[in-house]
């Protein structure tokens, strides 16, 4: 099971991906908006999107779970 997590602060403004959704490396997974700059969260592995913890939306912290793989 792998995580991917925002890199740092800032507000969720699109999730790009679905549950059962398989996914590879460097696929984006969502766009987080921070500093007034938009910078998409890319997958680090490949695997199946299990559980999204976040929606467009709503503000995260730095090393908050975006997205849980199986």
């Amino acid at each position: 099971m792998a995580e991917i997590k925002a890199p740092m602060g800032g507000k969720v403004i699109k999730v790009s991906v679905e549950v059962g959704a398989k996914i590879a490396e460097d696929d984006e997974v969502a766009v987080l908006e921070a500093m007034k700059m938009e910078m998409p969260i890319l997958s680090e592995d490949e695997g199946t999107v299990a559980e999204i913890k976040v929606e467009a939306g709503q503000a995260v912290e730095a090393e908050q779970v975006l997205v849980v793989l199986n």
